[in-house]
C-alpha cells in the first residue's frame, strides 16, 4: 500500500508542475462533500472533510479533530482552524491523480499529494473527559 502512495505521489508531483492554480470556485467544486486523505514523502499525513460554506475538519488521523474555515487569498487557498488563529495557505493543483498542495506555494516547502483510496475512515474522537 505504502509503495503504490509513493509511485503515485512521485507521478503526481511531475505532473503538478505544469499545471495552473485552483481558484477558490474551483477548489470549492473538487471538495465540497468529500473527505480526502493527503500523503507526504510517501506516508498518510492527514484527512480533511469539507462541508457546505467552506468549513472543514482536518485530523492528523489521531482522533483528535479540528474545525475551520478556508477562504481564497490570491492563488492560495487559505485554513484557520479553531486551535490556529494564524492561517495555513497552500497553492492547490489538480492532477489525473488528484489533488497536490503546496505549502504558501513555495517549491522548498510541504508538499501534500490527495492520496487514493486507502481503506480508512476520519475518526472523531469527543472532548478529553476526566472524572
Amino acid at each position: 500500500m505504502l509503495m503504490r502512495i509513493a509511485i503515485l505521489l512521485i507521478l503526481t508531483a511531475q505532473a503538478a508542475a505544469a499545471q495552473p492554480a485552483l481558484s477558490g470556485s474551483e477548489f470549492d467544486k473538487y471538495t465540497r462533500g468529500k473527505t480526502l486523505f493527503y500523503g507526504f514523502q510517501g506516508t498518510v499525513y492527514g484527512v480533511e472533510r469539507y462541508l457546505p460554506n467552506r468549513r472543514v475538519i482536518w485530523s492528523f488521523l489521531d482522533g483528535r479533530c479540528k474545525e475551520g474555515v478556508w477562504y481564497e487569498q490570491g492563488e492560495q487557498i487559505c485554513f484557520i482552524y479553531e486551535d490556529r488563529i494564524d492561517p495555513q495557505c497552500w497553492v492547490f493543483t489538480e492532477t489525473g491523480g488528484g489533488l497536490i498542495a503546496q505549502f504558501e506555494g513555495n517549491p522548498d516547502m510541504t508538499e501534500l499529494y490527495e492520496a487514493e483510496d486507502i481503506d480508512e475512515e476520519m475518526v472523531c474522537l469527543g472532548p478529553d473527559v476526566g472524572v
